[in-house]
């Protein structure tokens, strides 16, 4: 597709349904860098989009393809699909493409990326949700209340839910899940360095009521139960699962769909939960089909052999914009895309190598021939229009001429990790992928002049292990963007560096610690907003991410998918309808 069709295209979809609104992250704190929600869908027409014009109108376009280029480039693409007016209509089995395989759907065991934490959300309730506005709220839980430190939280549960297997919902079972979070290898990475000890981490006040005993301030604390820390299994199979980890792959929750099968790398299907304590549940069942190439998940889509997919493949996402029949919902205002550099193993441990291949990197031409230049580049971890967004920070990409010195000098103090002149280094991403191997070719073309690179390709469970064990060089990955920004501490504190590490680059800053501490126990967006600006500014000046851009998601559905964007809570409050391509299931319907 040529640039100028998508701008016709995008400025159709922008035209329609498209505004800025800025989100927060807890009921104080509103401009996060994290998606919201427009009321109305995008209508734009695939013969419209895809009619040329007459040569004599030729330059009376231009200019709007031009204005509507830099407006995809400067303004958030945001929409949610419009909540749907019909009366819902019960049955039919949703077929979603996933992008992923995951190593099991064990919130408490499972390394869960955005595949798993989309499964996840079918068969699992989390305590708390985002609103639309990026407020966290109550959704399992039925309240949450403060101390005035914002050191200790009171949890108060909900009465009367049953997990599927008929375990009762209680204060132990949210503690047994808990405490299987905090003492696995991985989970654990995100949970410990935030209580003193497992001991000294909950309170069970009477069987409903529970408090969580931090070991710092965190005035959005509820925030960080939105997301996999906030998923809660049965705690009867949890233990088993602990004796039998194949269980691992046959979760159960309290969620509005029930586990029924899974065969690994090919579909795994849950069934309507007849007694959802939320309500009523439209859809008979849901299968997960992972499907790792945008592409080939796109024709499934288009095929029909699919009902919906997420993706962030722009060249999918473009040609999903030419069919009448697929409803898009989109969202570039949650996580990054970026490179990675492990700055605790050669050569990434020295500045200089991370800098001549920050310099070195062809953005620009990644943006233009991999994302058609309609993502947003990105310099840091908060998009314009966040209140946290530094306007100062500027990432010295395509600079080619300011790289050479960097390894002449890095080469000549380490010659064992050069050859020929160039740093020996090794790029590693998640496949198989047409995007990826374009990516990488890419990227090693822009490198070749100052480093000898040697690709690595692992599916996306082992590509998580590698990181989280520090066997990398240099990774591509995407990350940052949670709805409150203090989520994201966890991968930037010193204490989540340690064999296994969710501190993927392993880059220890204590000055930076304080500066993250400060901010989650601040109480408005006037008070973080310097604090996070800073921190910004510390993450540039250590090279440890080549950013890319703002990654573009959409959910994708084909026609008949209704309300999916429909979800609200037990008190009516609704629910976001997507976080960096994961979405709820329960308001789902297809029309008749």
């Amino acid at each position: 597709m040529s640039k100028s069709k998508f701008a016709r295209i995008l400025a159709l979809m922008l035209a329609f349904s498209l505004f800025a609104i800025g989100c927060g992250g807890g009921d104080d704190d509103s401009g996060s860098s994290a998606s919201s929600s427009s009321e109305s869908s995008s209508e734009s027409s695939a013969s419209e989009a895809s009619e040329e014009a007459p040569a004599e109108e030729a330059e009376e376009e231009a200019p709007a393809e031009e204005e509507a280029e830099e407006e995809a480039e400067e303004a958030p693409i945001v929409e949610t699909q419009e909540e749907s007016t019909l009366e819902p209509v019960f049955g039919g089995t949703l077929r979603w493409g996933l992008e992923a395989e995951v190593d099991g759907i064990n919130p408490t065991a499972s390394a869960l990326s955005a595949p798993g934490l989309t499964m996840m959300n079918a068969v699992f309730d989390t305590l708390a949700a985002f609103d639309v506005d990026g407020n966290w709220t109550a959704h399992l839980a039925e309240s949450f209340t403060a101390s005035e430190d914002c050191k200790i939280w009171t949890v108060k549960l909900r009465d009367g839910v049953n997990f599927h297997d008929g375990t009762p919902l209680n204060a132990e079972a949210v503690s047994v899940n808990f405490l299987s979070q905090f003492n696995d290898p991985l989970v654990g990475l995100a949970v410990k360095p935030y209580y003193a000890s497992a001991d000294e981490a909950l309170t069970l006040v009477d069987d409903l009521t529970l408090t969580f005993n931090l070991l710092d301030a965190n005035c959005n604390f509820p925030s960080a139960l939105t997301g996999q820390l906030g998923a809660i299994g049965s705690p009867t199979w949890l233990a088993a699962a602990l004796e039998d980890p194949t269980l691992d792959q046959q979760p159960v929750g309290t969620g509005p769909f029930v586990f029924e099968s899974r065969t690994e790398d090919s579909v795994t299907t849950f069934a309507r939960n007849e007694s959802y304590w939320g309500g009523d549940v439209y859809l008979d069942a849901i299968e997960f089909y992972p499907v790792t190439d945008g592409a080939v998940r796109t024709q499934l889509l288009l095929e029909g052999e699919l009902d919906a997919l997420a993706t962030t493949d722009v060249e999918s996402i473009a040609r999903l914009a030419e069919e009448d029949s697929v409803t898009q919902v989109f969202d570039d205002t949650g996580d990054e895309s970026f490179l990675m550099l492990n700055s605790a193993k050669a050569p990434f441990d020295d500045i200089r190598a991370r800098q001549a291949i920050t310099h070195a990197t062809p953005r620009d031409n990644y943006n233009t021939l991999i994302n058609l230049d309609v993502t947003r580049k990105a310099d840091q971890m908060f998009t314009p229009e966040s209140p946290y967004f530094n306007a100062d920070i500027v990432q010295l990409s395509d600079k080619p001429e300011l790289a050479g010195p960097l390894v002449d000098a890095y080469c000549q103090d380490n010659p064992d990790n050069c050859s020929g002149g160039k740093i020996d280094i090794e790029y590693q991403y998640s496949g198989p992928s047409v995007v990826g191997e374009r990516v990488a070719d890419l990227l090693v073309q822009g490198w070749s002049d100052f480093f000898n690179v040697d690709v690595q390709v692992l599916p996306q469970d082992q590509h998580i292990q590698e990181a989280a064990f520090g066997l990398y060089n240099s990774i591509g990955w995407r990350q940052f963007g949670a709805v409150n920004p203090g989520d994201d501490r966890v991968w930037l504190l010193c204490r989540a560096i340690s064999g296994i590490s969710l501190n993927w680059p392993r880059y220890c800053d204590e000055d930076r610690d304080a500066i993250i501490l400060q901010a989650d126990a601040a109480k408005t967006v006037e008070e973080k907003t310097p604090l996070y600006q800073e921190l910004s500014q510390m993450i540039n000046e250590e090279y440890l991410y080549v950013f890319y851009n703002h990654t573009l998601w959409t959910i994708s559905m084909a026609e008949g998918v209704e309300n999916l964007c429909g979800v609200s809570t037990a008190e009516g409050v609704k629910m976001r309808c997507q976080i960096n391509g994961r979405t709820f299931f329960q308001s789902t319907f297809f029309t008749e």
